[in-house]
């Protein structure tokens, strides 16, 4: 027996099966239909925020449709991490967060109001962020050398800032004094970007800068002895590495990147991904990311979870060594 079905019946047929597809088949092809909010769980002026702002810029052209920007700062960057991984996963939430905040934080609070695996997916990474070492203009060093003999010969006497307790520039202070054996007062800050303030008012001595102070040391407002990366910054290729100047192997670098609740279907990460990866490429995103002595991070999802992993077990040795807590 034959049947037949007219055409109304099988487009009747054909609407009815659409609502069995897949969730993420049908959201991958709508999105995005209203605007995206992109938290930043760090304050506005550090490097988070600077390079989520011309992210967000750039993804809105792409996408037609407004990225705004948020910041959730607090706890290095859990609180803002915490509202993102218990938001919807419609891909209408997103995380613009250092690679610490995801692969440190673990190790420093004894408890964590999220689960940084299971919670958020990494979508794409956005940036390899270096530290720079700088000082105050009051310190009477100009190289790396003489700055570490003067903090040898002052034990206590000098402070320095950072964007808070377990942050990428606190550990690379921790990573040097513990290998040299120096002794320096930490002032924790809730950002990178208060610390630097105070860096430039004279009330700390040095710090690690993950970039916003590199225009000041160029105005000769500080400092630049140093660079905390396995090799020289492009931006910077006449300014050492501490691993030059005697800290054996010293690499403080981290990986800033784009996170989603982890909940967000596969098809979605993608075209995200896909996306963020384009937003990188564009000379006006190089040269915000550049400007801040950083460079562009454009991969694959892998590249961007295997340098997360690898820097949770080098970040998590060190912290488990040195007893760090942020609780």
């Amino acid at each position: 027996m034959t049947i037949r079905t007219s055409n109304a019946a099988a487009t009747a047929a054909l609407a009815a099966l659409a609502l069995y597809l897949p969730a993420g088949t049908a959201l991958a092809q709508a999105y995005p239909s209203k605007p995206i909010t992109l938290v930043v769980n760090f304050p506005p002026g550090g490097v988070a925020d600077v390079v989520g702002r011309a992210l967000a810029q750039q993804l809105g052209d792409q996408l037609k449709q407004q990225v705004v920007v948020t910041n959730r700062p607090g706890a290095n960057g859990n609180l803002g991490a915490d509202a993102v991984a218990k938001a919807a996963a419609d891909g209408y939430t997103l995380l613009m967060s250092s690679g610490g905040a995801m692969t440190v934080n673990p190790f420093l609070y004894s408890s964590m109001p999220f689960d940084p695996v299971k919670d958020l997916v990494p979508v794409a990474s956005a940036a390899r962020v270096l530290v720079y070492l700088m000082a105050h203009p009051s310190v009477p060093a100009n190289n790396p050398k003489e700055f570490f003999a003067h903090l040898k010969s002052n034990p206590g006497r000098l402070s320095y800032g950072s964007a808070g307790s377990g942050s990428s520039p606190h550990l690379a202070a921790e990573m040097m004094k513990r290998q040299l054996g120096l002794f320096a007062v930490h002032v924790p800050y809730r950002g990178a970007a208060p610390a630097l303030v105070d860096l430039l008012a004279g009330n700390l001595q040095f710090m690690f800068d993950p970039g916003p102070g590199l225009r000041h040391a160029k105005e000769g407002k500080l400092k630049l002895l140093a660079v905390g990366s396995s090799k020289r910054a492009t931006a910077y290729p006449d300014v050492p590495t501490l691993a030059e100047a005697g800290v054996t192997g010293f690499d403080a670098d981290t990986v800033f990147g784009i996170y989603a609740p982890g909940a967000v279907p596969a098809a979605l990460v993608t075209q995200l991904h896909d996306e963020i990866n384009k937003a990188l490429t564009t000379p006006k995103v190089q040269e915000v990311i550049r400007t801040l002595g950083a460079e562009p991070m454009v991969g694959t999802r892998a590249e961007f979870i295997a340098r997360q992993d690898a820097d949770r077990a080098r970040f998590g040795t060190f912290i488990r060594e040195s007893k760090i807590k942020a609780d």
